[in-house]
């Protein structure tokens, strides 16, 4: 399964940002992709999550309010937009698929992973 994310970018404090995740080789029915970010020095952290079964969603604490997860079945693919931008934010971006139900949280949960698409706030 290849997943390839695009839209990351320089944005200043309080801009937006709206990333795709395309994974057009998911055949199941039932599976959800999850948005992760790593920053320099931290480790990998969960930021949101759609399950393709219900549609249920997932926000870290950190970007509730400001982030929304959307998907598009039909071609597979899965859109985060980020509103209100803080440097905070800043970070490596990945998505990545788990085959099952419900919307998991943990990192090693998830079974295959995009490269990642850099997103830089600046105050």
């Amino acid at each position: 399964v290849q997943l390839v994310e695009s839209g990351g970018g320089l944005v200043q404090a309080g801009g937006s940002l709206r990333l795709s995740c395309a994974a057009p080789g998911i055949t199941l029915e039932d599976y959800a992709i999850g948005w992760f970010r790593q920053a320099p020095g931290k480790e990998r952290e969960g930021v949101s999550c759609i399950s393709s079964s219900d549609g249920s969603t997932y926000y870290a604490d950190s970007v509730k309010g400001r982030f929304t997860i959307s998907s598009d079945n039909a071609k597979n693919t899965v859109s985060l937009q980020m509103n209100s931008l803080k440097p905070e934010d800043t970070a490596v971006y990945y998505c990545a698929v788990f085959y099952g139900l419900g919307c998991p949280t943990l990192v090693d949960e998830y079974d295959y992973w995009g490269q990642g698409t850099q997103v830089t706030v600046s105050s």
